[in-house]
C-alpha cells in the first residue's frame, strides 16, 4: 500500500484549477503523466526578467519592459496585412501595442479606452516609435508587483501556455507535504542540498539563471533523488534475484575439456575470468542473471558454448537466443563444429523453419535428445517445450525487452541467464539499464589480433578508394562497403545504396554483391553465403546487423557518409574486420558540411580502438537511447537527472543503494521507511514488482 503522505502527489492534475478536461490530455502529454507529481517534475528551463521598469520615454528598445499605462486609442487595420494597434501612454510618452492575430471585441474589452493596465513584453523601435508586439501580459494594476519579477519559462506544447504552467506548478507546490528525510545527513551537508520540498520550490521558482543549472543545489538534489530511487530499486531486484531459489549446475568438465583440447586457440585471461564467474553462478543454489559485455571479436561465443556445456554435462539443456536469423545461423554454424567435437546434439529454430522439420525439432527438444537449441524470437512461441532447460544465453540484450527475457526464462526450471552484448555500453547505462544484473567484462582481445588501421577521408576521394580497392581484391582480400540507412529517408538511402552498388559493378563486375533490408531472407542468405565462400569479394550493405557474419578474409571496411552513424555502430562495423589475424583497414568517408559533433565522432574513431572509451564518448555526444538503438522496456527515461552532468551522482547513488541494503535490507529503519516513500514517489514500486515477479 502506498503511504498516505504521498496521496497529494498522485492526485489527478484534473483537480487543479484552470486545466479542465479540455487541457488535461495536452498537459499530461507534456508532463509525461497525469498526476500532480508529473507537474512537479516538469521543470522550467529559462527565466524572463520582468523587473525592468521605467517611464516610457526612457525605455531601451530590445529589453522586456513592465509598466503601468493608460489606453488612449484603438487603431483598426486598413488591410489584412496590418496589425491591430492600441496606443497607450504614461505621463512621459506613448507606446504602440501591435496585435497580428486578434479578436477586435476581445481587445476592446481587455484594453478599454481610458483604463489603466499593467503590460509586459519585449520592446522595439519602429518608425521612430517604441512598440511592443503581442504583450506577454495585459492585466489589472493590482497585479503590477506580481508581474514585475523573474518569470520561469517552461517547456511547452501547442495549446499549453506558460501562464497555465505557472498557475499549475504554483497549485502543485502548495500541495507538497513535509516529509522525513531519506538522504544521508552528511551527504546533504557536503553538497549543501535543500530538503525535497524546498528543492522543488527552488527549482520551479529560480531567482537567478544559475538556479536553472543542473549543478544548482535544488536541481542536484532532485536529480540525486531520482537516481537513488532507480539504483535502490535495481539493487533490491538484484539482491532478491541472487536469493531466488535456483539449481546448482556443476558438470565434471568432460565435455569442456574435450572441446578445449581441440580448439585451435587458447582462451584469454579475460575469457577465463568471465567463465569462472559464470560457473560460480551456475554452481550456486540461487538463480544467476549476468550481463557479459565485450567488443566484437573478443571471444564471447566460445564463452557461451563452454557455459552451455557445463549444463549439458549435468544432463540438462541450454539455449541461446539471437536477435536476427543471420546471427542465429552464424552461432549455429560456429557451434555445430564445436558440438561435433564433443558429441553434443545442437539444433537451430527460427520462424522460417516450419512443417515436418519444425515438428521433429520440437519433439527432440521435448524428449531431451537436443542438448543445445539456438534460435531467434521463435523460442518464445508456446509450442516450444524443453525437457529440462537449465541455462539460457541471450545475445544482444538491448534488442529484447525485459518482458521477452522473462518469457524465455519461464520455459525453464529456475534457469541461470547470461546476457551477452558486443555493443559498447557506457558504465552509466550498465548501472541504469542493466542494473538488475551482475556484470562481467571481456576486456582483452585474443592473441595475434592486430588493431584496425582507421582512416578518415572525404567522399570526394571515392575514385582513389575504388582504385586502391581493386589492388587489394586482386591480391585475394575481401571488403565490406556500408551505405547509411535511416528511417526518415529510407527510400532515398536505398536508392543511393543501389546506385553505389551499380557504380561498383562497373569496376568489379560479378565480384560485387548487395544486401539490404528490403530483400527476401533467402536472397540475403544467398548473397552472404557467396561472400563467405569467396565467390564475391565486395559486399555492399545498408545495415549494420546484416554484415554480422564472420568472414576472416574480409579485412577492409568502407563506411560511406560515416558522419551519419553513431560511434557504437562505427565501432561494431570496424569489429567485423577484426576476425582474422591480419590487420584490417577501415575507411570512414564523410560528406560536407561536417558539424563539430560529427567531426569529434570521427576523430574518436581514428584515435581509439577501445570500445568502452568509445561508448562513454558516444553517450556524451548522442545520448543513451541512440546508442542502444531502442528504448529498453521496463525502464523510465530520467526526467530530473541528466547523465551528462550527473554521472558522479549516479555512481554515488549506486554505492549508497548497496550500502543501504547491506544494513537495512527490508527498509525498516527510520531512513528505510523514508526511502520507501522515495521508491513510491518515483514509481519504482512498479519496476520492483516487474523484476521480482520475473
Amino acid at each position: 500500500m502506498r503511504p498516505e503522505i504521498l496521496n497529494p502527489f498522485f492526485c489527478s492534475m484534473a483537480n487543479l484549477k484552470g486545466i479542465g478536461l479540455r487541457y488535461l490530455s495536452l498537459v499530461s502529454n507534456l508532463c509525461g503523466g497525469s498526476t500532480i507529481f508529473d507537474v512537479l517534475t516538469h521543470l522550467p528551463y529559462n527565466l524572463v526578467d520582468r523587473t525592468y521598469t521605467c517611464p516610457i520615454n526612457q525605455i531601451q528598445a530590445g529589453r522586456v519592459w513592465t509598466g503601468i499605462v493608460t489606453t488612449s486609442q484603438h487603431l483598426e487595420p486598413k488591410t489584412k496585412k496590418q496589425p491591430y494597434r492600441v496606443i497607450c501612454d504614461d505621463e512621459t510618452g506613448d507606446i504602440t501595442l501591435n496585435f497580428f492575430k486578434y479578436y477586435k471585441d476581445s481587445l476592446k474589452k481587455q484594453l478599454p479606452l481610458g483604463a489603466k493596465k499593467v503590460i509586459s513584453g519585449k520592446t522595439e523601435w519602429f518608425n521612430g516609435q517604441i512598440q511592443m508586439n503581442h504583450p506577454d501580459y495585459v492585466t489589472d494594476v493590482q497585479n503590477f508587483e506580481k508581474i514585475k519579477g523573474l518569470e520561469p519559462i517552461y517547456p511547452l506544447t501547442a495549446g499549453v501556455t506558460n501562464k497555465m504552467m505557472l498557475s499549475l506548478s504554483s497549485q502543485a507546490l502548495a500541495l507538497v507535504p513535509n516529509m522525513d528525510e531519506w538522504l544521508d545527513e552528511n551527504f546533504i551537508k557536503q553538497h549543501n542540498l535543500p530538503n525535497f520540498k524546498q528543492a522543488l520550490i527552488n527549482a520551479h521558482r529560480p531567482l537567478t539563471a544559475a538556479d536553472l543549472s543542473p549543478q544548482s543545489p535544488a536541481r542536484k538534489r532532485l536529480a540525486y533523488d531520482e537516481l537513488l530511487s532507480n539504483q535502490l530499486a535495481l539493487a533490491t531486484a538484484r539482491s532478491r534475484h541472487k536469493k531466488r531459489a535456483g539449481r546448482s549446475v556443476q558438470g565434471d568438465f568432460h565435455l569442456r575439456r574435450k572441446l578445449q583440447n581441440n580448439l585451435s586457440f587458447e582462451l584469454t585471461d579475460a575469457q577465463k575470468r568471465v567463465l569462472s564467474e559464470i560457473y560460480a553462478d551456475q554452481a550456486s543454489p540461487f538463480q544467476g542473471l549476468r550481463l557479459v559485455q565485450g567488443d566484437v571479436g573478443c571471444g564471447k561465443t566460445i564463452v557461451a558454448m563452454l557455459a552451455m556445456l557445463n549444463a549439458v554435462e549435468c544432463g540438462c539443456q541450454a539455449a541461446i537466443m539471437a536477435p536476427t536469423e543471420i546471427l542465429a545461423k552464424q552461432h549455429f554454424q560456429t557451434m555445430s563444429t564445436w558440438a561435433d567435437i564433443c558429441g553434443v546434439k545442437i539444433a537451430l529454430l527460427t520462424g522460417k523453419i516450419q512443417g515436418k522439420k519444425r515438428q521433429e525439432i520440437l519433439q527432440n527438444l521435448h524428449s531431451g535428445d537436443i542438448n543445445i537449441l539456438i534460435g531467434t524470437h521463435a523460442l518464445f512461441t508456446e509450442d516450444v517445450c524443453f525437457h529440462d532447460l537449465a541455462f539460457i544465453v541471450v545475445d544482444e540484450q538491448h534488442r529484447f525487452g525485459v518482458k521477452q527475457r522473462l518469457e524465455l526464462a519461464a520455459k525453464a526450471s529456475k534457469p541461470d541467464v547470461v546476457v551477452m552484448t558486443a555493443t559498447p555500453i557506457p558504465r552509466t547505462l550498465v548501472l541504469t539499464r542493466f542494473g538488475d544484473m551482475t556484470y562481467s567484462k571481456i576486456d582483452e582481445m585474443p592473441k595475434g589480433r592486430k588493431p584496425v588501421d582507421t582512416r578518415v577521408m572525404s567522399l570526394k576521394k571515392i575514385p582513389e578508394v575504388v582504385a586502391a580497392l581493386k589492388k587489394q581484391i586482386q591480391s585475394g582480400k575481401q571488403a565490406y562497403w556500408v551505405c547509411p540507412l535511416v528511417e526518415e529517408s529510407e527510400k532515398t538511402d536505398l536508392a543511393a545504396a543501389i546506385a553505389r552498388f551499380e557504380d561498383l559493378q562497373k569496376a568489379f563486375g560479378d565480384k560485387v554483391d548487395l544486401i539490404h533490408g528490403k530483400m527476401k531472407e533467402s536472397q540475403k542468405d544467398a548473397a552472404m553465403a557467396r561472400f563467405k565462400e569467396g565467390k564475391t569479394s565486395l559486399l555492399v550493405a545498408t545495415t549494420v546487423v546484416e554484415v554480422g557474419v564472420n568472414v576472416e578474409a574480409a579485412t577492409l571496411m568502407i563506411v560511406e557518409q560515416a558522419e551519419r552513424f553513431g560511434l557504437a555502430q562505427l565501432h561494431q562495423l570496424r569489429g567485423r574486420i577484426k576476425r582474422g589475424l591480419e590487420a584490417g583497414i577501415c575507411l570512414l568517408l564523410y560528406g560536407f558540411p561536417l558539424n563539430s559533433v560529427a567531426k569529434e565522432r570521427l576523430n574518436v574513431m581514428k584515435s581509439s580502438q577501445d570500445g568502452f572509451l568509445i561508448a562513454e564518448k558516444d553517450l556524451e555526444l548522442r545520448g543513451g537511447g541512440e546508442i542502444l538503438g531502442t528504448k529498453q522496456s521496463g525502464f523510465e527515461q530520467f526526467k530530473l537527472a541528466d547523465l551528462t552532468f550527473h554521472k558522479d551522482l549516479l555512481y554515488t547513488a549506486h554505492k549508497d543503494a548497496e550500502m543501504i541494503l547491506s544494513i537495512d535490507e527490508n527498509l525498516k529503519t527510520k531512513r528505510g521507511l523514508a526511502l520507501r516513500n522515495l521508491l513510491y514517489l518515483f514509481r519504482q514500486d512498479d519496476a520492483l514488482r516487474t523484476y521480482v515477479s520475473g
